[in-house]
């Protein structure tokens, strides 16, 4: 399992969500197994994105998807300011804790 994190600055929440629920990448179709969206609570235009892939292969296709449709059209990401900051990783370790 590899996890594409993607963290971006958005001018406005509910717009980014919006947009996002539209899934102009196409998420499932291009191997995402499960998203979680995750936002600091002191910064209300700071999102976090984890999406979970079988392969560090399938992210970085889905990554280049985004770079080069997604994230330059204003009407695909219409809140998003800048670049956001990306990175492909995969777990080495998990503990739960009861």
């Amino acid at each position: 399992m590899s996890t594409l994190r993607l963290e971006l600055e958005v001018r406005d929440y509910d717009t980014w969500r919006n947009a996002f629920a539209q899934d102009a990448g196409g998420r499932q179709r291009n191997g995402a197994r499960r998203y979680r969206i995750f936002r600091p609570v002191d910064d209300a235009r700071k999102v976090m994105i984890d999406l979970d892939f079988d392969t560090a292969a399938e992210a970085s296709s889905f990554l280049a998807i985004m770079q080069r449709d997604v994230w330059p059209s204003p009407d695909k990401a219409p809140a998003k300011i800048g670049a956001p900051r990306t990175a492909i990783l995969d777990m080495v370790e998990s503990e739960e804790y009861r």
